[in-house]
């Protein structure tokens, strides 16, 4: 099953599936969120915005409406 990133639960791994080029920043495709690489959510901000993931041992911190723009599949159903 397909969701976006911001839809993932604390601890859920899933793969990166595609994004949207045009809202993803160079800066998160420079630390690894490309199509293939594992993603982890750790935390998720007390307003809910930003998002702070591993991606490719890298730890990063994504705003929500970037995390939209992303699309995964949950590891486990891989």
């Amino acid at each position: 099953m397909k969701i976006n990133l911001a839809q993932l639960k604390k601890g859920q791994k899933a793969i990166i599936e595609d994004f949207d080029i045009d809202l993803v920043p160079l800066k998160l495709l420079e630390m690894g969120c490309l199509p293939g690489n594992e993603v982890q959510l750790l935390q998720v901000a007390p307003m809910g915005d930003p998002l702070y993931m591993i991606v490719n041992d890298s730890h990063l911190a994504i705003r929500k409406e970037t995390a939209h723009a992303i699309e995964v599949i949950i590891s486990n159903e891989r």
